[in-house]
């Protein structure tokens, strides 16, 4: 998703602390084109078209958990979020995944909060800023994985992959 509307707008981080307003989407632009660029070399890839008022969008990871055909759609703990999640919803369907949904008020952040082993059915899952630790029951019984909790203590690092990688 081009960060065509990113924006820090509001704050649901530390790092967005005296930020509102201070981003140069220019150069956000353009470092992405540089990035896009460099992966469209290595990967086929799909985007998720931006849309208005949802600055956070360009953060795909947070949409969702992918396993072969199969996506788990986040449910944001934060209601700036949450708009997002019809629009990726809709992506993953056009492009032929079942999505599973959580309900009820548990929180879950996709793959910023829940990141596979390579070459395993190892699911590495973070919990206690942003996404909920009961989820994983679910999630594992879905994927038919394993999962291994890990706690986040400090908002700092509020999701999985902002301190860790499998």
């Amino acid at each position: 998703c081009p960060p065509t509307h990113f924006g820090v707008d509001y704050i649901i981080n530390p790092w967005m602390q005296g930020n509102i307003g201070r981003v140069d989407r220019p150069l956000a632009l353009q470092q992405w084109d540089r990035l896009h660029g460099a992966l469209r070399e290595l990967a086929d890839i799909e985007l998720l078209e931006p849309t208005p008022n949802l600055p956070d969008q360009c953060f795909v990871a947070n949409a969702g958990l992918v396993c072969n055909d199969t996506c788990v759609l986040s449910r944001f703990r934060y209601i700036e979020r949450e708009p997002e999640v019809p629009h990726a919803k809709r992506w993953f369907a056009h492009h032929g995944f079942r999505a599973k949904e959580i309900g009820g008020a548990a929180t879950f952040e996709g793959e910023g909060d829940a990141l596979f082993q390579p070459g395993e059915p190892l699911l590495w899952s973070g919990y206690g800023v942003r996404t909920s630790l009961h989820v994983y029951g679910r999630i594992a019984e879905w994927l038919g994985v394993d999962v291994k909790p890990l706690r986040l203590m400090d908002e700092r690092f509020y999701h999985l992959d902002t301190c860790f990688m499998p």
